[in-house]
């Protein structure tokens, strides 16, 4: 990889200043990070980087280093990302990812008890793009008792695809979000679908979905506006904390700056997961979270289904699970 010359850097950091200022959904805060990269520039700080990663990880630092935005960054592409679109490095992160992770669903499991593990990761990708595997995993698993929905090393993803997905675990229309843009000056409601023709989970089964410190973005987003309407628990720990949707701008071929130019607003919380993530409701080490999520699963089977097979098996799960891990005699007086 050829090394940035002196006039390649002047240029690449004075573009991310110029977009950040314009475009930053919070105006003031925008240009103070502007004027301190500025100064950084002027100073040399960054004249002696001498490659795009080194040079990527400089500005980074200097725009978080205001309010911690994590979607604020100089992104470093290790592959050559086309430059003739402004969001060209976007569109081939995300063919490469997908090609990756069977259209971002790289997991899908009956588990014991008919309880359904769905993983999502690594992003939510647009309908357009990997729509059908989704429909085919939410189809899958409709049938399931209970849902664990993974979303540990789910770190980014298109509102629009959240609508969707929580299309099929609500029993109507409802409003999700709304997102703030500066530069129209105006507010998009974000609300999940009618009911489509075919199997859906619903919203009335136990649902669990689990995070991580890696989760970020659109995956904070399903998970928050699941926990905000009451219709999931979620497990594990807090979240990364990034909910301002952010704009891609193709610097170099191997930077990107993105650019967050909207807020989240929660129609039932009043704010977002911005900084602090989503904070679970039954906190415990995000290498735990699954079988934490399952047995809860497995109670909520038991007591509800009735004589069904599933809640037999349930039933039978959680009893061999205190056969193996007896209660000590003193607790039992």
């Amino acid at each position: 990889m050829a090394q940035l010359q002196s006039a390649e850097i002047t240029g690449i950091v004075t573009e991310v200043s110029r977009l950040t200022a314009g475009l930053y959904v919070f105006p003031e805060i925008g240009e103070r990070i502007a004027r301190g990269l500025d100064d950084a520039l002027s100073n040399g700080r960054y004249h002696q980087s001498g490659d795009p990663e080194t040079l990527g990880r400089l500005v980074t630092e200097d725009l978080q280093s205001v309010n911690g935005d994590g979607h604020l960054r100089l992104k470093f592409h290790p592959h050559a990302i086309p430059t003739e679109q402004e969001d060209g490095a976007v569109l081939a992160e995300l063919a490469r990812a997908a090609d990756l992770s069977l259209g971002g669903v790289p997991r899908i499991e009956r588990l014991e008890g008919g309880v359904a593990l769905l993983k999502l990761a690594p992003i939510l990708f647009p309908l357009d793009m990997t729509g059908d595997s989704l429909n085919a995993a939410l189809g899958l698993v409709a049938r399931a008792e209970a849902l664990v929905l993974d979303l540990r090393e789910c770190v980014g993803g298109d509102p629009y695809t959240v609508a969707h997905i929580c299309g099929h675990l609500f029993d109507g229309p409802t409003h999700l979000s709304t997102i703030y843009d500066r530069e129209e000056d105006a507010e998009r409601q974000f609300w999940s679908p009618a009911p489509a023709p075919g199997p859906r989970f619903g919203g009335s089964k136990p649902l669990y979905v689990l995070i991580s410190g890696a989760t970020f973005s659109g995956g904070e987003a399903l998970a928050y506006d699941l926990q905000q309407r009451g219709r999931a628990v979620v497990v594990g720990e807090a979240s990364g904390g990034g909910a301002n949707p952010r704009r891609g701008f193709t610097l170099h071929p191997h930077l990107e700056a993105t650019i967050p130019t909207a807020r989240s607003i929660n129609p039932v919380s009043g704010g977002n997961w911005e900084g602090t993530g989503v904070i679970p409701d039954t906190a415990t080490d995000p290498a735990r979270a699954h079988q934490t999520a399952h047995h809860a699963a497995l109670a909520d089977i038991a007591r509800l289904g009735g004589d069904t097979p599933s809640a037999e098996e349930a039933r039978q799960a959680l009893h061999g699970r205190a056969d193996d891990h007896p209660t000590p005699p003193d607790a039992r007086l």
